[in-house]
């Protein structure tokens, strides 16, 4: 019956915003495993696991829509565009987006566009890095006794604004904060936390590459967080962790990237062959 969810749709097109997960290629849904194996047209992101797209149909068209921090294959206007065109000539979409699609990813505003052209659409979460870095550095985003909020921000606004929202001053006094592409501006991040009161010697911890075999972990403080980022030449992406929280990493670090880690096991070999 799975296998014939999209065909079972009608003629019309319609697309799925996936969630490709943080990085480790079986941390993708079942769901979304299974619609991406379905799926006429594929639009990808840079940093989906591209074990990924082996799964995809052998006629599928795969199309990249990457961004880098530098270079972008497309604008994401271009992108929605295309994404909306692919539905309305009947085809059947995944939009493949990294992490959750409605966490920093743009989603929203595809699937505005997709709702306003009258179109069919589906939103398929996905695990965030946001959380998922975290876990597979042994950092419990809260924790009885010691936790009991966080928030998630980015470190990278729109450059085209005429200046900040981001509220740093409330954000200082959330007990667990975790910062997305946070590299570039670390430094001014840091110092806009510290005059907001959060004490230099708040634990931190920068996550590299989380979930895969890349994965690199630096433990240090919010005083010492840029120059230590510097001096271990942490790649992105990258996600930074503050609070109490991190200390549990001394304790709870599970993860040894060994050089497979980051491989993909078919859902198939997850349930057992029958």
């Amino acid at each position: 019956m799975a296998e014939q969810e999209i065909k079972q749709e009608t003629k019309a097109g319609k697309a799925y915003l996936v969630g490709a997960g943080p990085g480790r290629a079986d941390l993708i849904t079942v769901r979304g495993l299974k619609l991406l194996k379905q799926a006429e047209v594929v639009m990808y992101d840079r940093l989906i696991p591209q074990e990924l797209l082996q799964e995809a149909r052998p006629e599928a068209e795969m199309i990249f829509v990457g961004k880098g921090p530098d270079r972008h294959v497309m604008e994401q206007e271009e992108i929605t565009q295309l994404l909306v065109e692919q539905v309305r000539a009947g085809k059947q979409v995944v939009r493949l987006k990294g992490g959750d699609p409605l966490v920093f990813g743009r989603g929203g505003e595809e699937v505005l566009a997709l709702a306003e052209a009258g179109l069919a659409y589906e939103i398929v979460p996905g695990i965030s890095s946001a959380l998922a870095g975290p876990a597979y550095a042994g950092i419990p985003v809260t924790h009885r006794g010691m936790v009991t909020s966080f928030a998630v921000v980015t470190g990278h606004e729109d450059p085209h604004k005429p200046e900040s929202t981001t509220d740093w001053a409330a954000l200082a006094q959330v007990p667990t904060l975790v910062m997305l592409m946070a590299a570039k501006n670390i430094a001014r991040i840091r110092g806009e936390l510290l005059a907001a009161g959060r004490a230099g010697e708040t634990p931190a911890a920068a996550i590299s590459w989380a979930t895969t075999d890349r994965q690199q972990v630096v433990r240090t403080t919010l005083d010492k967080l840029p120059a230590d980022i510097a001096a271990h030449k942490l790649p992105t992406p990258m996600i930074v962790v503050l609070g109490d929280v991190v200390t549990l990493h001394d304790k709870l670090a599970w993860f040894k990237p060994d050089g497979g880690a980051g491989g993909f096991v078919p859902y198939e070999a997850v349930e057992g062959s029958q």
